[in-house]
């Protein structure tokens, strides 16, 4: 008797299988063509966002958030056709369990990822420009939603977490294109330091490249008596896209250029000198 109950509940439970399969290939033809559609939806939405939007975080964000979006419709959709309206149901509940769960045990992930998302709206930099993050110094090479890319000026690519972004201090040295530079000039104690600074500073208002509206205007100071020399210390603003090199060079322009120009006109710039005496004993 038992035996009869069981096959007949078998029996009753296969042909309500054999009954579903049509809608079931249904929901998997649907649920198919509604991924192809997706990706198809994606690479057009890239092309549009792209065109209009120079920002590639918020591009991945949008991108990413129109497809799963449209994905998830489909697999609902895709479930009622097949009649397994209950379970769709349950497969949002145990993915908002599940999501909870692996947040939990993924908690550094979660956290660059929501800090990827933040940026991707508001943050203090773009790509090419020259940041440091920490101690990390160098150029924004690439935004993902985990981790912000940095080149080294010796070339290294560090790969930043998102999160260490949000927490952690930004300098950002080309926001807009004005960086200012300095560098330390000595003098003997026997020169007339007025002389220097006016030396000094025509110097820096010839070079062509060198800022000279009010709020950018090159100065100069005494900073400190050293041992054997005044030291001067100079300070000036040059507009360059590129901290790396065109800065740096420009400085270093201006070094030789003030060197030669102190000589020429009898200010000497005295250096350290050891002397070393031997004895016999």
């Amino acid at each position: 008797m038992e035996t009869g109950k069981l096959i007949q509940s078998f029996q009753d439970s296969w042909d309500s299988f054999v009954e579903q399969i049509p809608s079931i290939l249904a929901a998997i033809l649907v649920i198919a063509l509604g991924i192809f559609i997706a990706n198809k939806l994606t690479d057009l939405s890239r092309k549009f966002i792209a065109g209009k939007s120079a920002d590639p975080l918020m591009t991945n964000f949008l991108i990413k958030a129109i497809k799963t979006v449209f994905v998830i419709i489909v697999i609902m959709f895709g479930l009622k056709v097949a009649g397994l309206d209950g379970i769709a149901t349950g497969v949002l509940t145990a993915a908002g369990a599940s999501a909870v769960i692996l947040g939990f045990a993924f908690k550094d992930i979660g956290e660059n990822f929501i800090s990827g998302i933040i940026l991707s709206f508001n943050r203090p930099f773009n790509i090419n420009d020259t940041v440091s993050i920490g101690d990390i110094f160098g150029r924004v090479k690439s935004m993902e939603f985990r981790y912000t890319k940095l080149k080294t000026f010796d070339g290294k690519d560090v790969y930043i977490p998102n999160s260490d972004v949000i927490k952690k201090p930004v300098f950002n040295f080309t926001e807009d294109g004005y960086f200012r530079m300095d560098f330390m000039v000595g003098i003997a104690y026997e020169n007339d330091i007025d002389k220097a600074k006016k030396i000094i500073l025509d110097t820096m208002n010839s070079h062509p490249l060198s800022l000279k509206d009010e709020d950018r205007e090159p100065f100069v100071m005494t900073d400190e008596l050293g041992v054997n020399s005044v030291n001067i210390k100079v300070f000036f603003w040059v507009a360059a896209e590129d901290y790396r090199r065109d800065a740096l060079m420009i400085r270093s322009e201006m070094i030789d250029q003030v060197k030669i120009n102190l000589l020429t006109n009898g200010i000497s710039m005295p250096a350290n000198i050891q002397e070393l005496k031997w004895y016999k004993e």
